[in-house]
């Protein structure tokens, strides 16, 4: 693979951090990896991928993996995050962080084991991006309440700031259940 960031005691020829994050979709509300990408990181087919853990089901309950609907899978291929991989008789299953956790106690080999260390660091990553993230837009609320009687040029620079924080709304439909 690509060489990339890395971090100590991490191999970067097993997933550099950037492979990773690029392989974390949101499904259901939830950041999942798909049985797919995951199988091409442990290098395994995905068929093996899903016996493994088929053989194994118990350890892994509804929140650490269910399987996409066609519909929510036609949504991932939609927003250009994924190429159509042709040729599936069945859709990918999506694995939460607790059950990229668990494939480690299923599939045994060196590999997977790397390959799991390298996962668990870029979810606990991208924790600490969005804790970092609501943080600041804390700090800038704070800071807006306290200058708030001020400059309306002041007030132009905190709403040009509130926006950056703010994600882009899309016109895409949200996938998943929806209570």
């Amino acid at each position: 693979m690509a060489s990339g960031r890395t971090t100590p005691g991490q191999n970067a020829d097993v997933a550099p951090l950037e492979t990773i994050e690029r392989k974390i979709f949101v499904v259901r509300g939830i950041r999942v990896m798909l049985s797919t990408d995951l199988a091409v990181l442990y290098d395994v087919e995905p068929r093996v991928l899903v016996q493994a853990v088929k053989r194994n089901i118990e350890r892994f309950p509804a929140d650490f993996m269910f399987q996409l609907t066609a519909g929510e899978f036609e949504n991932l291929k939609s927003q250009s995050v994924i190429s159509s991989w042709g040729g599936m008789r069945t859709m990918p299953y999506g694995f939460t962080e607790q059950g990229v956790s668990m494939l480690s106690s299923v599939l045994r080999s060196e590999r997977a084991v790397q390959v799991n260390i390298a996962i668990m660091r870029t979810f606990v990553k991208l924790r600490e991006v969005m804790a970092t993230h609501r943080d600041l837009a804390l700090q800038i609320a704070g800071l807006e309440e306290k200058y708030s009687a001020h400059d309306q040029d002041i007030q132009v620079i905190f709403q040009t700031i509130r926006d950056l924080l703010t994600p882009p709304e899309t016109a895409k439909k949200r996938i998943g259940f929806h209570a």
